[in-house]
């Protein structure tokens, strides 16, 4: 059969499937590309701290489902139309509740980290309520949520989270630090306000972090000058993200090291 004049040449509908599959990607993955370093390094350090176990393996499962759903509730909260979100809220609260169920039945003491989690929850979803996500305490809130999963990590390992306590407190250092730096780079670029913070931040972290261990003096050193330095510069924000990618590589190998 013959195509009609005017008609879509048959091989347009295959090249329309690329962006279909593009956009169900971007309605069910949110473009935080920063927040996977943030999600991913306390457990892998808490991993290489403490040693593998297999309960780590549903625990990181629900980790990430549980960002991705928590997402989609402050989306839902800031927008106040929860129903446009509905879709992904389901998804992933049915991956994130069986696996966080599983730690909890094998490891009931995964539970003694739950208040802290709602409180900084709640933090959270009321910067959404206020539209101001992007708020310095709303980010440090996020910031120690990570932390505390090297604590998690430990405990459903069984092992005693003192062990863990400067893996969490060097994590917490680097990451702080970051989010100060971020900000000069992207959303505060030009603010001598937040540039002194960041600068003054990194001179503070690198002392605690050499009080913490001597080994881990060089790489918070590099960090202070890359928050002393770059924010002069035009970087694009995929620079930036690249920089970081780097830097919380260098943190994981240090502190790999020093376990």
């Amino acid at each position: 059969m013959s195509a009609q004049p005017g008609a879509a040449p048959a091989t347009s509908a295959p090249a329309a499937r690329p962006t279909n599959r593009r956009r169900t990607v971007r309605r069910y993955l949110p473009p935080q590309h920063g927040a996977w370093a943030m999600l991913l390094l306390p457990f892998l350090v808490g991993v290489a701290v403490v040693g593998p176990r297999w309960l780590q393996l549903p625990l990181f499962g629900a980790w990430l489902a549980g960002y991705l759903l928590s997402y989609y509730v402050f989306q839902a909260i800031k927008s106040r139309r929860p129903r446009r979100f509905r879709a992904q809220l389901w998804v992933y609260a049915l991956i994130a509740m069986p696996l966080a169920l599983a730690v909890v039945v094998v490891r009931p003491a995964a539970l003694w980290y739950a208040p802290a989690y709602a409180v900084l929850l709640a933090v959270n979803a009321w910067y959404a309520w206020r539209r101001r996500e992007r708020a310095l305490l709303n980010d440090l809130a996020s910031v120690v949520q990570s932390c505390l999963l090297i604590f998690v990590v430990a405990t459903v390992a069984g092992v005693s989270p003192e062990q863990v306590v400067p893996a969490f407190v060097a994590v917490l250092l680097y990451l702080v630090g970051t989010v100060c730096y971020v900000k000069t780079m992207i959303r505060e670029r030009g603010s001598a306000a937040y540039l002194r913070l960041s600068i003054s931040y990194h001179l503070v972290a690198l002392v605690a972090a050499t009080l913490l261990d001597v080994l881990l003096a060089p790489i918070f050193l590099v960090l202070l000058i890359r928050a002393w330095l770059l924010p002069g510069r035009r970087l694009r924000p995929a620079q930036v993200g690249a920089i970081e990618i780097v830097s919380s590589v260098l943190v994981f190998i240090t502190l790999v090291l020093i376990s």
